[in-house]
């Protein structure tokens, strides 16, 4: 029985990846990698998916671009090409980029049925394009795999059977877990980032990593300007790297935005170097779903700059605070981990590097 796996972006591959590993473990069900094209980046060389373990996707449909309409209607006509062709007996979607919605719609008005990978995460905030591409692959998904509780509460409340709900941990953690161990014994000594690290630890014995990329975030000059002075506060006490968004550090120029000497701005970073820097941060700052979860899953400290988060149980369990858009609530919480006075957290429930192990049990029930 084969399943289309279906990713549109850079986080979407690393998603997939621990589902593909289990997906060869277990040799029941047979698979395809289809790579919507959603964004095409330039770094997704060989490299890129021998580090997360996977061969390189069956298709690619290079469907990028254009508005979010005219995106996700090629992906929709592209997509429906492949399965009309084929017939796959499901098909896999992660996360809520624009891909996740337009490929769950065609194959379910093709009457093939969708399994949704991270679904139930909400934010409340419809001016979110994700939001609106999770409520609507959930409202038409067959199977539900949830990340943590608060996403199995609300799939109830839209009412969703418990039967096909399972709440079983992340993918995003599994993946976590096995590029951290891969990075214990790789030569990390290439990355454009070491000297900054090195130079930081040995200064100041701390640095911090900033992330922000989101339009909410990025692309209103009064937001971005009043975060932008947060974030020179902090750096008179604690030195900050910033990997720059490359719509982020458009918008930097434009707006005229100085973040001073001390914050060290740097290009977009591969996986396994951004991990080699942020794991050992004193504090991040950021406005990225996927990296909550990934600070609380090794214990770091987040400070999230959004007024909200799909991702409750890193703030209820987690290391990540909410801080919002204020400066001086972003300068205090930054203050309070400085102090040692930071919140303490876990790691969540299921958080243990099987998820994709339990994901591919359900499948295989279900239609091998």
């Amino acid at each position: 029985m084969l399943i289309y796996l279906v990713a549109g972006a850079r986080p979407n591959f690393m998603k997939i990846a621990p589902i593909v590993r289990a997906l060869q473990e277990q040799q029941v069900l047979s698979f395809k990698i289809i790579h919507t094209g959603q964004h095409y980046d330039r770094e997704m060389n060989d490299v890129f998916f021998e580090e997360l373990g996977i061969p390189q996707p069956d298709v690619f449909m290079a469907a990028g671009g254009g508005s979010h309409a005219q995106q996700t209607a090629k992906i929709m006509v592209g997509f429906e090409e492949l399965c009309v062709e084929e017939r796959p007996a499901a098909v896999l979607v992660v996360g809520d980029v624009n891909s996740t919605l337009a490929c769950s719609i065609v194959a379910k008005k093709l009457g093939i049925p969708v399994a949704h990978v991270e679904a139930g995460l909400r934010s409340g905030d419809m001016a979110m394009p994700e939001e609106i591409n999770r409520l609507v692959t959930d409202s038409i998904s067959d199977w539900f795999f949830a990340t943590e509780p608060a996403a199995v509460e609300h799939l109830r409340r839209e009412g969703k059977a418990d039967s096909k709900i399972h709440y079983v941990g992340h993918v995003m953690v599994d993946n976590l877990l096995y590029q951290a161990g891969k990075l214990a014994h790789a030569d990390t000594g290439g990355f454009e980032t070491v000297p900054f690290k090195a130079r930081a630890l040995e200064q100041y014995g701390r640095y911090g990593v900033v992330t922000l990329h989101r339009p909410s975030n990025v692309d209103e000059p009064a937001t971005f300007v009043r975060i932008a002075g947060a974030l020179k506060e902090i750096a008179a006490d604690l030195p900050l790297i910033f990997p720059v968004h490359p719509r982020t550090r458009a918008n930097l120029n434009r707006f005229g935005i100085d973040l001073g000497p001390n914050v060290t701005l740097a290009g977009p970073q591969a996986y396994m170097a951004f991990l080699h820097l942020w794991k050992d941060a004193a504090v991040v700052l950021t406005d990225s779903g996927g990296l909550q979860e990934e600070t609380t899953a090794l214990g770091v400290p987040c400070v999230t700059i959004r007024e909200n988060t799909e991702r409750p149980v890193t703030i209820e369990q987690g290391t990540n605070v909410l801080a919002g858009t204020d400066p001086a609530k972003i300068v205090a919480e930054v203050r309070k981990v400085l102090e040692g006075k930071g919140k303490q957290g876990r790691r969540p429930e299921l958080w243990d590097g099987k998820a994709a192990e339990r994901i591919v049990a359900v499948l295989a029930k279900e239609i091998g």
